[in-house]
């Protein structure tokens, strides 16, 4: 503490610093540290095709159109039972992404179309999406080790040959 600095004014300065970090790593936070645990459900069924996508990753909206949309989900019948599905449906719009954000559903309710995650990839090529070893921008473990765990932290990202 300096001669001029009164400890009312380094207290200040010290909790306008952490909160600062703390609004940094809210901001900042991956997906499934920000959100519950998969419904089991959710993970069991969504799960068997694909990594079961934090619910954050899409808004309200999104989540309800690909839920009534079951049969014709991309390209596949990913139909349930009514009661299945409505459990499902209605966690998953629960734990949607909210904010700015999220304000707008992405083209097709596709997660790699989102404005957020285009932002967060834009440094990647298209040609790396389209490697064997890739799969496409859905493939989210191809660069992310622990996605199905919702960690999509991008000091963790190893982009396969």
């Amino acid at each position: 503490m300096t001669k001029h600095t009164s400890p009312v004014r380094l207290r200040a300065a010290l909790l306008t610093a952490l909160a600062a970090l703390g609004f940094a790593s809210a901001a900042h936070a991956d997906f499934g540290r920000s959100n519950p645990a998969p419904l089991p459900l959710y993970k069991t069924e969504c799960a068997a095709c694909h990594i079961a996508y934090p619910a954050a990753m899409l808004p309200a909206q999104s989540w309800q159109q690909l839920m009534s949309n079951l049969p014709k989900h991309f390209g596949t019948d990913a139909s349930l039972d009514a009661a299945t599905a409505k459990q499902i449906s209605a966690w998953l719009q629960a734990n949607a992404g909210t904010g700015r954000r999220m304000s707008e559903a992405p083209p097709d309710n596709r997660i790699s179309k989102s404005s957020w995650f285009v932002r967060q990839h834009d440094e990647v090529s298209a040609s790396v999406f389209k490697r064997a070893s890739v799969g496409g921008a859905a493939n989210c473990g191809a660069c992310h080790g622990h996605a199905a765990e919702g960690n999509f932290n991008e000091h963790e990202v190893r982009i396969p040959k």
